[in-house]
């Protein structure tokens, strides 16, 4: 615990870990997002967290995203909504390896005591940009890995603000993001264009997300992409080649396995359906 003085009147008290991750500049980053918040929501802000490849330990700095969350008593409305905007945008100017690529939301505490998606829209951060979006099939997906793997920065610790989501509940929500997210991809010319997306990024993402997907339907653990990339590779060798070219990406290089993607993705379909 921390005393941090923004003014002479003010103090805020803070909770993070020494070094919450292995990267000192990821370390800074989560500090400065940390206090920004609090100083911006104050008493609405229950938790800040992160997830993703970095509490898995498979994180790349040539690929990856820094994955977070951020739970809040209330929704935040247009004034909190335009001072965290504009934090995200002072982040990207003082991490600018990391403006494109930290991915997260802003939920309530109440959203997290539903295994449905909530039907409301809520702040979404990625791309170096922030939206209102509605939460997909990736929800039970989201809090399952929040509530096995999360990593608290600031705030209670996950298992206290929700109840646990069972391997169940996520395989149930995988099989549906495949009927409706992923198939509609295999007859769209456009599936892997987003003007707000790198292309080749959204290719290799696909690729090693339907490894996950395919992981999880025989296995009970947590798995990072290099661990259901491997599986799959070992059990489905003929996709070696494609998941093999996913992993070696990097950001600025070009990615043209349109095709073989959608292939892959109704294999997974023909495996798990």
């Amino acid at each position: 615990m921390f005393l941090h003085p923004e003014s002479p009147f003010l103090l805020i008290l803070y909770t993070i870990p020494m070094k919450p991750t292995p990267y000192e500049d990821i370390n800074q980053l989560l500090e400065e997002l940390s206090l920004g918040l609090q100083k911006n929501l104050g008493d609405d802000l229950i938790g800040f967290y992160f997830t993703g490849s970095l509490t898995y330990g498979d994180f790349n700095r040539e690929s990856s995203d820094i994955d977070f969350l951020v739970v809040t008593k209330v929704p935040i409305q247009e004034n909190d909504f335009n001072k965290v905007q504009k934090l995200h945008e002072t982040i990207g100017q003082q991490f600018p390896e990391w403006k494109k690529r930290l991915e997260g939301s802003y939920v309530t505490e109440e959203m997290l005591q539903s295994t449905e998606p909530p039907k409301v829209k809520r702040p979404y951060v990625n791309a170096g940009k922030m939206w209102q979006f509605v939460y997909g099939n990736e929800w039970i997906i989201n809090k399952y890995a929040l509530y096995t793997c999360g990593k608290t920065i600031y705030g209670s610790s996950p298992h206290d603000i929700m109840k646990p989501v069972t391997i169940e509940q996520v395989r149930e929500a995988s099989k549906r993001d495949l009927q409706q997210d992923w198939l509609p991809k295999v007859n769209d010319p456009q599936a892997f264009c987003n003007p707000d997306y790198d292309s080749s990024h959204l290719q290799a993402y696909a690729a090693l997300t339907l490894c996950r997907i395919l992981y999880r339907q025989f296995h009970d653990d947590v798995s990072s992409k290099k661990v259901a990339a491997a599986w799959v590779k070992e059990k489905y060798p003929e996709w070696r080649e494609l998941i093999e070219k996913a992993e070696s990406w990097k950001h600025g290089y070009a990615l043209k396995e349109e095709a073989s993607i959608k292939k892959f993705i109704t294999f997974v379909i023909s495996k798990i359906s």
